[in-house]
């Protein structure tokens, strides 16, 4: 059990959101996110990319300032740590495993493993005896003195795990770590995680890999990754002036306009809008976000009162674009 009094507190995450200006327009990669994890649990950040889950760990690893919202590791808001409080917070408190590893190609397993602490000022026994203790723990003993280029995908990833652990945090995020790997590497890699529960650390790893799922204590759907609907075609009436879609929700339904006009706008980052097109009977919108798991790219607004038919994606390939669904 780890020494760190840290170690076994829980991760809650309240109204996150995360938002920033891209060619004018405002982009939300988290929009009022909430969950929570508890000590000793695994958490997976499920979605497709562009969904948010790398600024999520951005955000709690301290290095990205979210727009609103909070992040409490135990009793400590990690929202508010500024200056020496905040690098505290990354040394001690976090752990990261990167999915491209970021090992360093000169440096033997150990050395990588045992550069945090180095960098820190500790000295080089302890740093190295503590290296050595998890390469043993993640069962990479016998490789401590191996180079990067000397090491399979799934051992440069346990090697980049034990640098995780180094500083013995009490919260450790892994983006992707399985995305790189075979299934025997990848089932090493998740087999290592799910042991590190026992430790009563927070684990948090993004992925889109579904092989994640069935070990995760905690799903954590990002961005549109919730369940196609599976609704049938449905007809749907709006009046002038209303909104059918906004721009960032999750995309699930694609619409046609049996009847009336619509006006499809972009919000821009001012607060200001960009008028894109009006849109009338026979013509239809929401498919690429749809289809492609996207949020929304625009607001769509009723011009006049409209009737509109929404279709899952299956039914709109099949029954409007006349493609398997």
């Amino acid at each position: 059990m780890s020494g760190n009094p840290r170690v076994g507190v829980d991760l809650r995450v309240e109204g996150l959101t995360k938002e920033y200006t891209s060619s004018g327009y405002v982009v939300r990669p988290l929009d009022d996110l909430t969950f929570t994890a508890a000590a000793g649990e695994l958490a997976v950040l499920l979605g497709p990319s562009g969904s948010g889950k790398t600024t999520l760990l951005s955000c709690l690893g301290g290095i990205l300032s979210p727009t609103s919202g909070s992040i409490h590791l135990g009793d400590v808001d990690i929202t508010t740590l500024k200056g020496s409080d905040l690098d505290r917070h990354r040394r001690n408190d976090v752990g990261f495993v990167f999915q491209s590893f970021n090992l360093v190609p000169s440096l033997s397993a150990r050395e990588n493993v045992a550069v945090p602490l180095l960098l820190r000022g500790e000295k080089k026994r302890s740093a190295f005896e503590r290296a050595d203790a998890l390469l043993d723990r993640v069962g990479l003993a016998d490789r401590a003195g191996h180079k990067p280029s000397q090491l399979s995908g799934g051992q440069q990833q346990r090697v980049a795990v034990a640098r995780g652990l180094i500083g013995d945090p009490a919260l450790l995020l892994a983006d992707e770590p399985t995305a790189n790997l075979d299934h025997v590497q990848a089932e090493a890699v998740i087999a290592l995680l799910r042991e590190l529960r026992s430790e009563g650390r927070v684990i948090v790893v993004s992925t889109h890999d579904a092989r994640l799922v069935p070990v995760a204590d905690r799903i954590v759907r990002m961005g549109s990754d919730a369940e196609a609907s599976e609704d049938p075609p449905t007809v749907v009436e709006y009046t002038a002036g209303e909104t059918i879609v906004r721009q960032g929700d999750p995309a699930q339904l694609v619409y046609t306009i049996e009847a009336g006009e619509v006006e499809v706008v972009i919000e821009l980052a001012d607060g200001t809008e960009e008028h894109r097109a009006v849109l009338g009977s026979g013509r239809y919108f929401g498919e690429l976000g749809a289809l492609l798991g996207f949020p929304r790219s625009a607001t769509v607004r009723a011009t006049t009162d409209v009737r509109l038919t929404s279709y899952n994606p299956s039914d709109f390939r099949e029954m409007v674009l006349h493609e398997p669904g």
